[in-house]
C-alpha cells in the first residue's frame, strides 16, 4: 500500500479501514487501492469507496453452499466422466463470480467436498496422470534458447504485411513492447508519479472530448540534423503506437534554435519520415506556438513560478551553480524586464526567464527563455526571445493533446519538470512514458562526430552508405521495411539496447530475397571464348527474376560465343575441394544450359591468364558438373562500391577501447571502388534506389551519382553466408 499510494491522507484513510478489520482480504485491499487510485480528487465519496471494496458485506455459509452446488451441476456430467482429472480451478473462478466478497478458503473447501460426495473417494486410476498427447515437434524445438527469441520474432514477422500496406497485429505487438502498460486514454491520473492537481479531472474530461478518446502521439525532431537509425526506432514507435490503436500522430519540429535549423532538415527528416512508410496526420512547429508559449511564460511570472534572472549561461550550467540572487526580486519587475527581453533592449546573454522549479537530477530553476538576435527560419525577425526545450516541449504536447508523450530514457530526469510545468499553469497535462534508445555497435551517430568525419574527408556526406544515417541506409540499398522490421525486432523496452549490425543486415537480407529480381555481374572479368558455340549469333536466354519463383518474371540475357566469368572461378592449377573451372575439371553455366570444358589459355607477358578457350556441350548431355558459375555476355561496363563497417572497435567513442579517438579507428578499407564491372545489359533501364541480387555475390542498389551511360551500384550487404561459396 506504501508503495502504490503517495498521498499520506488516503493511506492514513485506508490503514484505518485495514485497523478496524473492514477490509480484511486481498481482493478487499486490491479494490480499495483500485478505486482511491481512479477517484484522485478528494473527499473520497465513502459510501461508493466502501461498496466498490464490500466493506460490510457478509457472505454466510449457506450461501456459498447454495453457489458451489450450482456450478457443480453445471458441470456435473463433465465432472462424471473426467473424475479427478477435471480443472476444478474453472469451478473455482464460477463460485467467485458470484459471490465475489466471499473467503477464497471456504468456497474450496466447499468445492471440495461436494466432488467428494459425487464422485467418491479416489481409486487408482484418479491418482495416475493424465497422458499427454504429444505435439509433432517443430524445427525450432531443437533450435537453442540463444536463438530461441530470434526465431520466434522471425516467425512472428512473417506473418505479418509490409508496414507499406495494411499492417498487421503482429507486427504492431513487437512494436508496442512495454507500451501494453501505458494508460488508456483519458486515465494519466493512474500512472505512476502522475500529479493530481484539482484542476486534473475537469481538464482531461476536456481532452478525452478533443481527442475523441483515441490516441495522439507526436514525432518531435529537432531540424538541425540528420535523422539516423535511432530515430527510426522513434518514429515506428511513436507512428506505430498511434496507428495500432486507432489513433493519429503529429510529426512536430522543435524548432526553437533559430541558429542551428536549415531548411534542409525540415524536408530531410520529412522526406525519411515518409520513406519509411508513415503519413503524418498534421504537419506543426513549436514556432506555430510561440504567442501562446510567450504568453504561458508571462503567466508563470504572474503566478511567482518564474522569474528574469542575470547570471550568465556559464555560471548556471551544471548541477550546482551558485543560488540566484534574483530569484525573490518582485512579479512585476520580472514581467517588465521580460517585455524588455522581448523588445530587444537587453543584450544577448544579459538576461534568461528561469522557472523555480528543481528538476529529478538535482538542476535547479532551468532556463525557460533565452535571447537570441538571429531570425528564425520561418518567423524572421519577430522574435529575439526564444523558448527552451524544457519550457517547450510539454506545453507543445499538452496544446496538442498529446495523450503519449513518448520519448528516450535520457529525458527522465526532464519528468517531474514536464510535469510541474504543466500543472503550475493549470493547462491539460500529457503522460511522459520513456523507453530506451536504440544503438548499434561500430557506428557513431553524433551530429558533431558525423560533421568531423564529413570534413576530416573520411566520408563524403550525411548519406555516405557507411553511416547508419537514415538518407545513408536508404543510398546503400536498406529497404525501410527492413528498417521497420528490425525496430519491431528489437522491440521497445525500458532498457537501454546496443545491438550489432548484423541484426540489421539480416532484416535486409530477408525483405530484399523476396523483393529484389536477379541478375548477373561479374566484378573481375575473364574472358572466355567457346570455340564451338552452336550459333553465328548471340542466343537470348529466359532467366527468372526469381528462381524460387519463376512466376514473379523474367527477363532476357544474351548468350554469345565470348562470354566472361569471374577470374576467382577458374584456377590453372586444381586444388583440394576446388569445385569450379580447372583444366580437368568442367563447370556449368548458370541458366545457359551449357557446360563448358577448357581447351586452352592464353597468357599475357607477366603469365597471368587473360583469356581462356572452352568448348560447350548441353548440360542434358553431359555429366553433371560439380558447380554452377554465373557469367556475362555482351555486357554493360558500371562502377560498384564495396563497403566493410566504418570503425573497427564495436565502441569506437570509448576511450579505453579506442584510446586515439573514434577518427583513429576508422577503417581505410571500409570502401573498395571497382570502375568497370561487367553486368547483364537487362538492368539498363534501372532508376536510383532499384535493387538487385547479383547472383553469387550479393545485395546491390543503384546509386544516385548514376548517370544514362554508367551506372554506379553500391552493395547493400553480401548474401548470406554459404558452405559451399567460396570453395
Amino acid at each position: 500500500m506504501a508503495t502504490r499510494l503517495k498521498s499520506k491522507g488516503r493511506a492514513n484513510f485506508l490503514t484505518e479501514y485495514i485497523a478496524t478489520k473492514k477490509i480484511t482480504t486481498e481482493l478487499q485491499l486490491q479494490s480499495a487501492l483500485d478505486y482511491v487510485k481512479s477517484h484522485p480528487v478528494d473527499p473520497v465519496d465513502v459510501a461508493a469507496f466502501e461498496e466498490a471494496c464490500g466493506v460490510g458485506v457478509v457472505v454466510t455459509p449457506e450461501q456459498i453452499e447454495d453457489a458451489v452446488e450450482e456450478v457443480i451441476n453445471q458441470y456435473k456430467q463433465d465432472l462424471l466422466q473426467k473424475r479427478y482429472h477435471f480443472n476444478t480451478g474453472m469451478l473455482m473462478g464460477k463460485a467467485r463470480g458470484k459471490l465475489k466478497w466471499a473467503d477464497g478458503k471456504a468456497i474450496k473447501n466447499e468445492i471440495d467436498m461436494q466432488i467428494l460426495d459425487l464422485l467418491g473417494p479416489k481409486t487408482d486410476a484418479d491418482k495416475e496422470k493424465p497422458v499427454k498427447a504429444k505435439a509433432a515437434k517443430s524445427g525450432k524445438d531443437n533450435v537453442p534458447k540463444k536463438l530461441a527469441k530470434m526465431v520466434n520474432a522471425a516467425e512472428d514477422e512473417g506473418s505479418g504485411a509490409s508496414m507499406n500496406g495494411e499492417e498487421t497485429r503482429s507486427l504492431m505487438e513487437q512494436l508496442r513492447g512495454h507500451a501494453v502498460n501505458f494508460h488508456k486514454t483519458g486515465e494519466n491520473y493512474k500512472t505512476e508519479g502522475y500529479v493530481v492537481t484539482p484542476m486534473t479531472m475537469e481538464l482531461l474530461k476536456e481532452h478525452v472530448k478533443a481527442v475523441g478518446g483515441k490516441v495522439w502521439t507526436r514525432f518531435p525532431p529537432e531540424p538541425n540534423g540528420i535523422l539516423h537509425i535511432g530515430h527510426a526506432k522513434a518514429i515506428n514507435f511513436n507512428f506505430g503506437y498511434a496507428r495500432a490503436n486507432g489513433g493519429v500522430c503529429y510529426l512536430r519540429y522543435d524548432d526553437t534554435n533559430p541558429e542551428k535549423e536549415e531548411e534542409k532538415y525540415f524536408t530531410g527528416i520529412r522526406e525519411m519520415v515518409e520513406w519509411l512508410g508513415y503519413k503524418p496526420w498534421k504537419i506543426t512547429h513549436s514556432s506555430d506556438y510561440f504567442h501562446e508559449l510567450h504568453a504561458l511564460a508571462v503567466e508563470l511570472i504572474k503566478r511567482d513560478q518564474a522569474y528574469v534572472c542575470h547570471q550568465k549561461l556559464e555560471e548556471i550550467r551544471g548541477h550546482n551553480p551558485p543560488p540566484s540572487p534574483w530569484r525573490n526580486r518582485p512579479i512585476q519587475e520580472s514581467l517588465r524586464l521580460f517585455e524588455d527581453m522581448r523588445k530587444g533592449k537587453i543584450a544577448e546573454g544579459e538576461a534568461t526567464v528561469r522557472m523555480k522549479h528543481i528538476m529529478e537530477d538535482g538542476k535547479v530553476d532551468p532556463v525557460a527563455y533565452r535571447i537570441k538576435f538571429t531570425p528564425h527560419h520561418r518567423t524572421g525577425d519577430e522574435w529575439c526571445v526564444y523558448p527552451t526545450y524544457d519550457f517547450t516541449h510539454c506545453l507543445c504536447d499538452s496544446l496538442e493533446n498529446i495523450t503519449h508523450s513518448l520519448c528516450t530514457k535520457e529525458f527522465q530526469a526532464r519528468r517531474s519538470s514536464y510535469y510541474w510545468l504543466c500543472n503550475a499553469l493549470d493547462v491539460y497535462c500529457p503522460v511522459q512514458w520513456e523507453y530506451g534508445r536504440l544503438n548499434l555497435y561500430y557506428t557513431v551517430v553524433s551530429k558533431r562526430k558525423i560533421v568531423k568525419l564529413i570534413t576530416e574527408g573520411i566520408v563524403r556526406d550525411w548519406n555516405d552508405p557507411r553511416l547508419f544515417t537514415l538518407t545513408a541506409l536508404r543510398r546503400r540499398g536498406f529497404p525501410p521495411e527492413a528498417i521497420n522490421n528490425f525496430c519491431a525486432k528489437v522491440g521497445v523496452t525500458m532498457a537501454q539496447v546496443t545491438i550489432d549490425p548484423s541484426l540489421l543486415e539480416s532484416c535486409v537480407r530477408d525483405e530484399l530475397n523476396l523483393t529484389a529480381p536477379r541478375a548477373m555481374a561479374v566484378l573481375e572479368p575473364l574472358k572466355v571464348t567457346i570455340t564451338n558455340f552452336p550459333s553465328d549469333k548471340a542466343i537470348d536466354i529466359d532467366v527468372p527474376d526469381f528462381p524460387a519463383e519463376p512466376s514473379k518474371g523474367s527477363h532476357k540475357v544474351k548468350f554469345g560465343k565470348t562470354i566472361y566469368i569471374e577470374k576467382t572461378d577458374f584456377k590453372e592449377n586444381m586444388e583440394k575441394g576446388y569445385r569450379r573451372l580447372t583444366p580437368d575439371q568442367p563447370v556449368g553455366l548458370r541458366h545457359a544450359g551449357y557446360v563448358i570444358t577448357l581447351e586452352s589459355m592464353v597468357k599475357d607477358e607477366k603469365g597471368e591468364v587473360t583469356e581462356l578457350k572452352v568448348k560447350c556441350q548441353k548440360a542434358d548431355m553431359a555429366e553433371k558438373p560439380k558447380a554452377f558459375v554465373h557469367w556475362v555476355s555482351e555486357p554493360i561496363s558500371c562502377e560498384i562500391r564495396l563497403y566493410e563497417r566504418l570503425f573497427k572497435h564495436k565502441h569506437p567513442e570509448d576511450p579505453e577501447e579506442v584510446p586515439g579517438g573514434f577518427l583513429t579507428d576508422c577503417n581505410k578499407d571500409s570502401l573498395t571502388v571497382i570502375p568497370a564491372a561487367l553486368l547483364d545489359a537487362s538492368v539498363k533501364g534501372a532508376k536510383v534506389y532499384d535493387k538487385f541480387q547479383f547472383e553469387r555475390i550479393g545485395y546491390f542498389s543503384i546509386d544516385p551519382d548514376s548517370k544514362p551511360d554508367k551506372l554506379v551500384f553500391n552493395r547493400t550487404v553480401n548474401l548470406k553466408e554459404d558452405a559451399g561459396k567460396n570453395v
